[in-house]
């Protein structure tokens, strides 16, 4: 076909009739929107019948713009839009019309349907029921086609920048002058980021990191004043918090040096390996690592084979790795820089085990070179934290002198005998690493401290960035999207409730004994698990949220979402974490009684079952009301109920397991998944629990929105876990939609908090160095 004959066919010739006038809008949305088939141009045409559209030329028109064989043409489709902005060249542009009304106005006529003759009432009611046969929006068809230029966005949405330090001053808590003084220093030039290192300089950079912090005094606040120390256990977890919002293999390579190995001589030594070491180890003239985790046991700790062998003839412990499968795998700082570590081994003394005990064992010289005996191996390249070197670590009959045994719960005399307080094996096993809990309350306060950088990134993001919107407005702002709160706004929340809920715990452990720490072991298991579990759902939602600028390395989801994976599984695999919470959970609940044939059991139970009983009420299982909703005592019931329900039909299950022959380890397996339930249930209880305080003993100016924060915790996770309470019976359906719906609104209540909720976390742009962050 020739230029000229398609330019002929394309041409359009607008009738005069009123009639085809009014339909011209209708007619150009309904092409736009996509073809036309058979069946609605068939409707179309039953509707314009009558005299007023049986003219020569209206048929001619109509005939062109409702063949289903024959569509119009992109070209006469423009053209016939450009027809109609032209006639509304002038038009008030803030005047919403119809598709009717403007077709009303290209006919010359703005009269209301009441006022009409019969003739133009005729094609008002045809018009009209057109529109509802296609299901076209009118306003927004009509406001579309004369394509209104688009609002200037509102960066002053009412209540979007409020003042966000109240509620910083509460997550800073005492330590503010503190927190302040780390967000000066990571924020100068020397801390800044690189992406195009090779792994060889990225170590060193992290290296050198290290070193500055260690001028600074920050690697010796653990460590007694007789040390050169400040003896404060609560700010060193403080600084490794607020160093996780920096980069991730700066913050393990720091608690590997400062944390685990410097941290296992200030609690499993004494004063002679303080006083030796400390020092050095402190400023980083000494540097280390720490040796626990074997290529065959990673969590096993008891099981661990290395030993260490007393030889009375040299007064020394003899350490060896008896096969490839014994080596010291994964340690951190060993590939390159450490000197000295601490090895966990079996002692072995005059044939008999005395189970697993700490020395200190040198594994190069100041030069770099391996010290006879020990051969290291580089881990190699790693899924993340890049920066720091791991390595394997096998020692062929190591002879280290017997004072190098770290001896605060046991030691060796001179004569060869075994000497300590604590005479269970068992117990002197878990006293040892129970003093070494605080490294599982870092790596804790690590995961949410990442996941803020994350929820910090995605809200700034969601709340500058739009996308879509109503024709003739601005485009939508990410964060006003309900699938969008939906993914942010509920995390945003659980990061909140475990921030007051870490720095509880944080409390007990920085200010216990021993002993205290003991009893806090399993809560601080399962509170690493969770917060690194979610940390890595909320980092990969809020990568999803930034689209291809998440995907941005200089966007740093990258390197928080690879740093932070290995979190799941250092310092404890998160899943046998999560079961030595639940055995810890049954351990207390058989305290009540020593035989289940005794009286006392069957007590129990019949009490137990009395009380689910007494909850289980149409009034409780059925009640959907706001006010009961977001009732602080209906949320800690439901909570304390679940973890209640769910240790007791644990602990039948194994005892009816038990009870008929299957032993108490294979017992424990059947019953695993259970177990972790148990756990994650009796988390999210501890985490409520220390929640609702908290904003009980807030003030008056961040009481409210923390209360929303708190609810929107509660409810999005009985949501999430509605399947169960529906099973239990303590939910009935329609109390699970309404859970659903207040979590909806709550979302619409939180959204105009969101960015100074996440600017209360207090991270710099020079620290969170997201160029998509800066609002």
């Amino acid at each position: 076909m020739s230029a000229d004959k398609k330019t002929s066919q394309d041409a359009i010739a607008i009738p005069t009739n009123p009639a085809v006038q009014c339909l011209l809008p209708l007619l150009y949305i309904v092409w736009a929107d996509g073809e036309l088939n058979e069946q609605e141009i068939k409707s179309i045409r039953s509707k314009l019948t009558g005299p007023i559209w049986c003219s020569d030329e209206t048929s001619k028109f109509l005939s062109t713009w409702l063949q289903p064989d024959a569509p119009p043409s992109a070209t006469q489709i423009q053209s016939l839009r450009l027809a109609i902005q032209k006639s509304f060249k002038n038009f008030p542009k803030d005047r919403k019309l119809s598709l009717l009304a403007l077709g009303q106005v290209l006919a010359g006529t703005s009269i209301p349907a009441s006022k009409l003759d019969e003739e133009q009432s005729d094609i008002h009611t045809a018009l009209e029921e057109i529109e509802q046969l296609l299901g076209i929006f009118s306003q927004e068809a009509a406001a579309e086609l004369l394509a209104y230029p688009a609002q200037a966005p509102d960066l002053t949405k009412p209540g979007e920048h409020r003042d966000s330090l109240p509620l910083q001053k509460i997550l800073d808590g005492s330590q503010v002058k503190f927190r302040n003084r780390i967000r000066r220093l990571l924020s100068q030039p020397e801390f800044a980021y690189s992406y195009d290192s090779s792994v060889d300089e990225y170590r060193e950079q992290v290296y050198k990191w290290c070193k500055l912090l260690a001028q600074e005094g920050l690697g010796r606040i653990a460590y007694p004043v007789l040390c050169g120390g400040e003896g404060d256990t609560e700010k060193s977890i403080v600084f490794f918090e607020m160093l996780a919002f920096h980069d991730i293999s700066l913050l393990i390579k720091y608690g590997v040096q400062f944390g685990l190995f410097g941290g296992s001589i200030n609690m499993l030594g004494t004063d002679r390996h303080h006083l030796d070491y400390l020092p050095q180890i402190g400023s980083l003239e000494l540097p280390g690592c720490f040796a626990m985790t074997e290529l065959g046991h990673g969590s096993n700790v008891a099981g661990i084979e290395t030993t260490a062998t007393y030889d009375p003839a040299d007064d020394c412990f003899v350490i060896h790795t008896p096969h490839d499968q014994a080596c010291k795998q994964y340690i951190g700082n060993a590939a390159c820089h450490a000197q000295l570590a601490t090895v966990f081994a079996q002692l072995l003394l005059h044939g008999a085990s005395y189970g697993v005990h700490a020395f200190l064992v040198p594994i190069r010289d100041a030069l770099g070179n391996p010290s006879p005996g020990v051969k290291i191996e580089d881990t190699g390249i790693k899924m993340g934290l890049n920066g720091v070197d791991n390595g394997r670590l096998h020692f062929e009959q190591v002879r280290v002198p017997r004072k190098n045994l770290l001896n605060r719960f046991a030691d060796v005399d001179e004569g060869g005998s075994y000497r300590t307080r604590i005479s269970s094996p068992a117990k002197r096993f878990f006293t040892t690493l129970s003093a070494l809990v605080t490294g599982r309350v870092c790596i804790a306060w690590g995961s949410l401290s990442a996941s803020k950088s994350g929820l910090t990134i995605a809200v700034r993001y969601g709340q500058k960035r739009r996308q879509f919107g109503p024709p003739g407005d601005s485009e939508t702002r990410l964060l006003d999207y309900r699938t969008h709160q939906r993914r942010l706004l509920p995390p945003l929340a659980a990061v909140y409730a475990l921030d007051f809920a870490l720095k509880s715990l944080t409390q007990r452990v920085a200010g216990g004994t021993i002993e205290d720490r003991r009893e806090d072991e399993a809560l601080t298991a399962g509170l690493k698990a969770y917060c690194s579990w979610l940390a890595i759902d909320i980092l990969q939602t809020c990568r999803e949220c930034c689209g291809g600028q998440g995907y941005l390395s200089v966007n740093r989801f990258a390197s928080l979402r690879n740093d932070l994976e290995i979190f799941t599984t250092f310092e404890g695999d998160n899943t046998v974490l999560m079961q030595l919470l639940a055995k810890g959970l049954l351990t207390d609940y058989s305290r009540q009684f020593e035989d289940m044939r005794t009286f006392t059991i069957v007590k129990f139970i019949t009490s137990k079952a009395e009380t689910v009983v007494s909850e289980l009420n149409p009034v409780i299982t059925r009640t959907t009301s706001e006010d009961h909703l977001r009732d602080s005592k209906f949320q800690m019931a439901a909570f304390t109920y679940r973890e209640q329900q769910l240790l007791a039909t644990a602990t039948r299950r194994l005892r009816h397991r038990i009870t008929n022959g299957m032993s108490s380890h294979d017992a424990f397996l059947d019953c695993q998944d259970h177990l972790v339930t148990l756990a994650h249930a009796r988390v999210e209880l501890v985490v409520l629990e220390t929640f609702i305080d908290g904003v009980q003993q807030a003030g008056p100016d961040t009481q409210p929105v923390l209360k929303l924060l708190c609810d929107m915790y509660a409810l999005s996770r009985l949501e999430a876990d509605r399947g169960w309470f529906l099973e239990s019976g303590y939910i009935a359906g329609s109390k699970s939609k309404a859970i659903r719906n207040q979590v909806n609104k709550l979302c619409s209540e939180i959204r105009p908090h969101a960015t100074a909720l996440v600017n209360a976390f207090g991270i710099p742009d020079a620290i969170l160095s997201a160029p998509i962050a800066n609002c």
